[in-house]
């Protein structure tokens, strides 16, 4: 036997000791977790069997308070105990299948041998707790497998820097229980287990990369110390993996203080928390918080107006060209999401320091009780030194006590009466016995009808005034959308927040539609991050102090005034933004080329940016074709994998792109290919495609209503793609006239980075001019 076959025999000897450890842990934590379980029913059974229950007097009543309270803390506690050991339990059912990925032999400089180090998962010790069999990819002796070739190597721990020499670095692949692979390598996780891992199929969901992650990522995934972390990377380069990765890196370095709960991820859409929502539970981590900025939006403003959806305005530029107002609409979606229309949004809020607030009066029973006029009079008396949010504070204390004087008045008026013959025996005998409590019936008669009548009256009132208050502790008296609205409507504000080089050509049109909008409570997507940023210029900015960490994926999409509210809302947290400008697929994008917006919000000392250029999701020919789509598209690194050249077909009518459709999906199908995207533009052509090709294949619509992928052919929209991957994509309609823009060049670039090991686009007559920029060797020509 070599010596290459002894060394694979004894590790296979290893992986097999090492699961038959599991296995004794499982099959002892079972009986843990049941006989647990057992207790818990029990308790919850007899509670009030062995709880002593007397209210008697004081002292009976304390003893009873501490028997509930001791039974109740037994059942909490055997409830912790019962939870750790089941969430013990799953992890160690995950570790079964592959128990560890990588191993190390490190040698201390004070050492005179190396000890062998194995990575997995999770950490696993020997039956006595004194060893560890495995140790977590998260530990800080293991990020010398992520960053250091074998030779002199370093860790952080938190009592300082452990040197050392790697003298072998090791990676596996394990699959139930039996040893595939075994590779040597150097500083990068070897090609040989990316291409095993690369090679596989797609998924619904997203899987966990300990196993293959890369130095930048482990950079990326163990920076603690930085407030902001910006991480731009090519199309495929593991930027939402990695950010994932970091989330669990996070929670198990700082697992006594950090919670699930104390992390969100903003997301492109709903569809996408699907696709990433199983990673952190394989690491045996509770999933963060996850949402949109639209769903923030909707909950701070989806009571008042009826909002437009990121996807409706995507779809509406990329579909309305030839309706009127198509061109100013385009222009205010620029102009609105740029850095400097916040600029003017803030010098707007210098000049309602001194005057234009708009104000609601405050009206009971069809009356003005506290005009407009009066609120805005007496909010500019106040100091101007003093700040807006905390003017409205003031203002609303004035308020309140306008109302109650309010109060006093209405008590006396004819509705009260009339009410008050209304009320049933119950309210005049609770009043009875307040007073009788109170002490405040004469002693000389024993009912005091005029103080029951006035007593009567004043709940009434106050139970009507109850809503007024309420509105103004919310600030409800600020007309935010009027003074928004004032911004467009007023021809002279114009000239205040803008320079005449700097006002936008057509102005007057966008003003225009913008008024026309709110003047039908709808607020465009393009309007929702200011007018937002306004309210909070004027009410105070709401903050959650509980969030320690945000993350924003698809960062590039997020215009200056979403950058500022969030940072604003989580003052407290830290920030990791990921982004590809390349994949700036929405209209204000267009002309951004950097993260600046968000970079501005820190100081430099507090910011890093990690730039990933190697794309790992494609094959080495279709990142060679890609690449070619978009500027600057050389700096993208191909990652070494074989595979199919992209393909171009030219058909003359949409019944022979809806016949070669079918054959290719039929084909790739048989291959053994299980996600397969026909990716349109539009959510329209979407539509169009599935009417033609439903009755041919089992082929299902991705819309903007659907919360989860699945395998299986299915039809999408470009956009909605975005993030996710497939292991072939067919562009449905590649031609001129549907990517004929340069505009679209960054959408189009997008959908074709989709695909992992085949990429095939059609054409109804002339291609796209888009391709021209491509190489005619980089992809194979069928017509």
């Amino acid at each position: 036997m070599s010596e290459a076959d002894q060394d694979r025999l004894k590790e296979q000897q290893r992986v097999e000791q090492v699961i038959a450890e599991i296995n004794r842990q499982i099959a002892s934590l079972q009986d843990h977790v049941t006989e647990v379980s057992a207790d818990i029913v029990g308790i919850r059974k007899h509670f009030w069997d062995d709880v002593t229950v007397n209210f008697e007097d004081a002292t009976e009543a304390a003893e009873t308070y501490a028997s509930i309270k001791q039974q109740a803390e037994v059942l909490s506690e055997r409830e912790r105990v019962h939870r750790h050991a089941h969430n013990k339990l799953r992890t160690l059912n995950r570790l079964v299948q592959s128990p560890y990925f990588g191993r190390i032999d490190f040698r201390e400089e004070t050492e005179a041998s190396a000890d062998p180090i194995y990575l997995g998962i999770a950490s696993l010790l020997d039956e006595r707790e004194e060893q560890f069999l495995v140790y977590d990819w998260r530990a800080p002796i293991s990020s010398l497998y992520y960053d250091y070739s074998p030779g002199p190597a370093d860790y952080e721990t938190p009592s300082g820097t452990v040197s050392g020499e790697i003298t072998c670095k090791r990676q596996y692949v394990i699959r139930d229980g039996q040893l595939l692979h075994l590779f040597d390598t150097g500083v990068t996780i070897g090609d040989e287990l990316l291409q095993e891992v690369l090679g596989k199929q797609a998924d619904s969901q997203m899987k966990s990369i300990v196993a293959t992650i890369q130095r930048d990522q482990n950079r990326i995934i163990r920076n603690e110390y930085s407030r902001l972390v910006i991480v731009s990377g090519a199309a495929g380069s593991g930027k939402t993996s990695a950010a994932l990765q970091r989330i669990a890196y996070l929670l198990y370095r700082y697992r006594k203080t950090l919670r699930a709960e104390q992390i969100v991820l903003f997301s492109p859409n709903s569809l996408f928390n699907s696709y990433v929502s199983t990673v952190l539970p394989e690491l045996g981590e509770e999933n963060m918080q996850q949402t949109t900025f639209q769903d923030y939006a909707e909950h701070r403003l989806g009571s008042t107006f009826q909002l437009e959806h990121p996807l409706a305005q995507m779809e509406y530029v990329l579909t309305a060209m030839k309706e009127p107002g198509y061109a100013e609409r385009l222009e205010g979606i620029r102009i609105k999401t740029s850095p400097r229309f916040m600029r003017a949004i803030d010098d707007y809020a210098s000049l309602l320091k001194e005057d234009g607030i708009l104000f609601r009066p405050i009206t009971f029973r069809d009356r003005v009780i506290v005009s407009a006029k009066r609120i805005r009079n007496h909010f500019y008396s106040m100091e101007s030194s003093i700040s807006i949010p905390n003017r409205m504070a003031l203002l609303a204390k004035w308020l309140l006590g306008e109302l109650k004087k309010q109060e006093r008045l209405e008590c006396s008026k004819p509705w009260v009466e009339d009410e008050l013959e209304l009320l049933d025996k119950d309210a005049f005998v609770a009043v009875y016995q307040e007073l009788r409590k109170k002490n405040q019936f004469r002693e000389d008669t024993f009912n005091d009808f005029d103080r029951e009548q006035e007593l009567l009256s004043a709940k009434i009132v106050k139970k009507h005034f109850r809503p007024l208050r309420e509105s103004v502790r919310e600030l409800q008296f600020i007309d935010t959308t009027a003074t928004y609205r004032q911004l467009f409507s007023d021809s002279a504000l114009a000239t205040t927040v803008f320079s005449v080089e700097e006002r936008p050509e057509l102005w007057a049109e966008i003003c225009t539609q913008t008024v026309e909008r709110l003047d039908k409570n709808e607020l465009t997507y393009e309007d929702t991050p200011p007018f937002l940023y306004l309210q909070e210029k004027l009410e105070g900015f709401q903050t959650n102090n509980i969030v320690r960490h945000v993350f924003i994926d698809e960062a590039q999409d997020y215009s200056p005034f979403q950058f500022a509210l969030l940072q604003r809302l989580f003052p407290r947290a830290k920030m990791t933004v990921l982004g590809d400008w390349n994949q700036a697929i929405y209209a204000h994008a267009y002309d951004s080329s950097s993260f600046e917006s968000v970079a501005s919000l820190y100081e430099p000392e507090q910011t890093e940016t990690f730039v990933l250029t190697k794309s790992y999701r494609s094959t080495e020919p279709i990142v060679e074709f890609t690449r070619q789509l978009v500027k600057d598209g050389e700096r993208i690194e191909p990652f070494r994998r074989a595979g199919r050249k992209p393909s171009v077909t030219i058909t003359p009518n949409h019944e022979a792109l809806t016949e070669k459709i079918t054959a290719q999906i039929q084909k790739l199908q048989a291959e053994g290919h299980q996600a397969i995207a026909v990716i349109t533009k539009t959510a329209e052509e979407a539509q169009a495609a599935h009417e033609r090709l439903r009755d041919k294949l089992d082929i299902r619509m991705i819309g903007t209503r659907a919360i989860a992928y699945e395998t299986g052919a299915l039809i999408i929209p470009s956009y909605l793609a975005k993030g996710v991957e497939f292991d072939a994509v067919l562009i449905y309609n590649a031609s001129s006239e549907r990517y004929h823009l340069e505009s679209e060049r960054k959408l189009f670039y997008t959908a074709c980075t989709r695909a992992m090991h085949e990429l095939h686009l059609y054409s109804v007559g002339e291609v796209s001019p888009l391709l021209t920029s491509v190489s005619r060797d980089r992809y194979e020509w069928f017509q």
